[in-house]
């Protein structure tokens, strides 16, 4: 191994007149690097956007949510309230009704997400810092708000000032017997509030949901003491206390209810996130196998060049194996420089972009107005693991050749 080493270097650092296969040998390495930086790259956005993500759902998703295994609703019981309660990680539960609705505001409707959360919902959230009109607050002296996601509020035009024009929610009347064929309006219950206070969180959130009250939540919808959701919250917030809590949770409420920490709530939009990185990451990997052509190129003219060289080394006792093993350290040695020259690239890029945001999303009202990126040390791994694993298809066949190759 180490004759083999020695004599690829002297191949790869010749200071001989350059010709064809030097410059295919520097064109490889370049390609290596390119191909190694651009996966790194991407990589680190989709880590961004992964995190971006979770950072957005945590400002209105609760740290745990307990809903019913089956059905949509539950009934309030003040006992389970208590038992959930007394636990020593738990500092505040929130009850929710949330169904679909329509809202009606002027001239203008569309369907909406409706929530309704009792008081203590302000802390479960970091919604307060999300506020980008109005006031923060669902209730007051004698009247009830709305909160409502950017999206709904510019897609109606709801004006905050307005203090004639209320917001109108209409939702199906699920009692048949007090329904009357000669009056439609008798088929929907209908509940009117004034708009408090706009929160521009993110698109999935923002064009669609409206935050009431529990009771007009309730009012409306007549689900009297059912209820879809309770959301808790712990202590400190930190993972080791959520899945401790979670674990007494579960075995608390049996299987009849699900509890689920904020990556679960999230676990579709999540699952779509690795399942992109993944087809990316396969792309890329294809794109620097195509690179690394080059490396098979190069070794096989260089192998092609070097007959009489083998021929010596045979006649001085060098077995197949030391010039199949001559042609792998080669092709290693080509893959090494341009996997470090790559990573060191992709690291510069990335680091550029996470300080400097050079790159801008080009969306307006975005939360962040460049691409969110971020290193992981696995990446670097994975991309080096992969270099490595393309290098050695690449220069297999080649190795192979050399080593029987006969002098003429």
């Amino acid at each position: 191994m180490k004759t083999s080493l020695f004599i690829a270097q002297r191949y790869l650092f010749s200071k001989k007149k350059k010709n064809f296969i030097n410059f295919l040998t520097i064109l490889s390495v370049i390609g290596v690097a390119i191909g190694s930086a651009a996966l790194v790259a991407v990589l680190s956005v989709f880590n961004g956007l992964e995190e971006l993500t979770r950072s957005l759902h945590t400002s209105h998703n609760p740290e745990l949510k307990v809903s019913p295994s089956r059905g949509k609703t539950f009934q309030a019981d003040s006992l389970l309230y208590t038992q959930i309660l007394d636990l020593p990680e738990v500092i505040a539960l929130t009850e929710v009704i949330e169904d679909n609705a329509l809202l009606r505001y002027q001239d203008g409707q569309m369907a909406v997400n409706v929530k309704g959360v009792s008081d203590n919902f302000y802390q479960q959230y970091r919604l307060a810092e999300k506020l980008t009109a109005g006031e923060f607050k669902i209730k007051g002296e004698d009247a009830y708000f709305a909160l409502l996601g950017y999206g709904v509020q510019a897609r109606l035009s709801v004006s905050l000032s307005n203090d004639i024009t209320p917001l109108e929610f209409w939702y199906p009347n699920r009692d048949k017997k007090t329904v009357s064929p000669t009056n439609p309006l008798s088929a929907f219950h209908k509940g009117s509030l004034r708009a408090a206070g706009v929160l521009f969180i993110e698109q999935q959130f923002d064009q669609a949901n409206v935050i009431v009250p529990i009771e007009f939540a309730s009012q409306l919808m007549d689900y009297q003491n059912k209820r879809t959701s309770l959301e808790i919250k712990t202590t400190d917030g930190k993972e080791k206390t959520i899945k401790a809590l979670q674990k007494k949770l579960r075995s608390l409420l049996g299987d009849k209810f699900k509890v689920e920490n904020q990556e679960e709530q999230q676990a579709t939009i999540l699952r779509a996130f690795k399942i992109e990185r993944l087809f990316a990451y396969i792309t890329f990997s294809f794109i620097l196998g195509i690179a690394s052509f080059n490396i098979f190129f190069s070794l096989a003219m260089l192998a092609i060049e070097k007959q009489h060289d083998h021929f010596i080394l045979s006649a001085m006792g060098a077995s197949p194996n030391l010039l199949r093993n001559l042609y792998l350290i080669l092709g290693a040695l080509i893959a090494f420089g341009g996997a470090i020259l790559g990573l060191l690239m992709g690291y510069l890029l990335v680091w550029t972009q996470q300080k400097y945001g050079f790159i801008k999303l080009g969306v307006e009202m975005s939360l962040m107005n460049a691409y969110p990126v971020k290193m992981e040390v696995t990446d670097f791994i994975l991309v080096g693991i992969t270099v490595a694993g393309v290098t050695f298809l690449a220069a297999w066949i080649p190795a192979r050749n050399a080593a029987h190759i006969k002098s003429k």
